[in-house]
C-alpha cells in the first residue's frame, strides 16, 4: 500500500486511468474518490484514498448492480 501521500489530481487522473475532467466532475456529484483542499483552489488526494476508492469498485460480473450513490 502506498504511504499517505498527497498528489495532483493529474497523477491522481493517470492512476485511475481517468481524465482530470473526469475526476472534477466526480468531486461535484460526490462520487470519486476522497479529496482534500489546500488554500483556495488546490484540490489533492491521497495517493493510498484512490487505490482503496479503486478497491471498492471491483466487479466479478457485468450484471452486478452498483450500490447507488447517496445524496439528494
Amino acid at each position: 500500500m502506498p504511504q499517505d501521500v498527497f498528489i495532483r489530481p493529474d497523477k491522481a487522473a493517470h492512476i485511475l486511468h481517468l481524465s482530470v475532467s473526469s475526476l472534477a466532475k466526480m468531486r461535484v456529484r460526490g462520487d470519486g474518490p476522497p479529496y482534500a483542499k489546500s488554500g483556495h483552489k488546490l484540490v489533492l488526494y491521497r495517493e493510498s484514498d484512490l487505490y482503496v476508492w479503486l478497491s471498492a469498485r471491483v466487479r466479478s460480473s457485468t450484471s452486478e448492480r452498483v450500490t447507488p450513490r447517496s445524496g439528494p
